[in-house]
């Protein structure tokens, strides 16, 4: 059964204000993919923070026009499920991670800044560790000197107690 008038333009404006707040949005093919797996990976989307939807592709043309991802409007052909994130990470990640475990969904394109991105392109940016990730790694490496230099004055403290004793 079709969507009126009213109900196209209400998935419109819901797709473009995602849109709006998005930096990445990543498309894939999910032919032939069992409802368990869909609803797995929907779960795992929506813990990574991720809009995942499976829309007609003429509203997500019309959602997208006139904003950084217009672009990607010549990649929507066929039966396909948008992942729209705010993270410039997450949209990709979590198709891109699905899809190693699951051959029946195949990533399509994606568009990042403006950016049309081809397969290898989203294959790059699922790569790319999480804000996150990156901020627990710049953490440890401002702490390694600290933790460094208290480690060399216990060695130290422990050197002269063992030297008294």
């Amino acid at each position: 059964m079709g969507l009126n008038l009213d109900e196209k333009k209400a998935v419109v404006a819901e797709v473009s204000a995602k849109v709006a707040g998005a930096q990445t949005i990543v498309v894939a093919e999910y032919s032939g993919l069992q409802v368990a797996h869909l609803t797995r990976l929907r779960a795992q989307a929506r813990a990574a923070g991720v809009y995942l939807r499976v829309l007609k592709n003429t509203l997500v043309r019309r959602a997208v026009q006139g904003s950084a991802f217009a672009e990607l409007s010549g990649q929507l052909t066929g039966p396909l499920i948008y992942s729209i994130s705010e993270d410039p990470v997450a949209a990709a990640k979590v198709l891109h991670d699905f899809a190693k475990t699951n051959d029946k969904l195949v990533v399509k394109a994606g568009s990042y800044a403006g950016e049309l991105l081809d397969v290898a392109g989203v294959q790059r940016l699922a790569a790319i560790p999480s804000r996150e990730e990156l901020l627990a790694q710049l953490l440890g490496m401002m702490q390694a000197p600290v933790t460094g230099f208290a480690c060399a004055l216990a060695a130290l403290a422990k050197q002269r107690e063992d030297a008294v004793a």
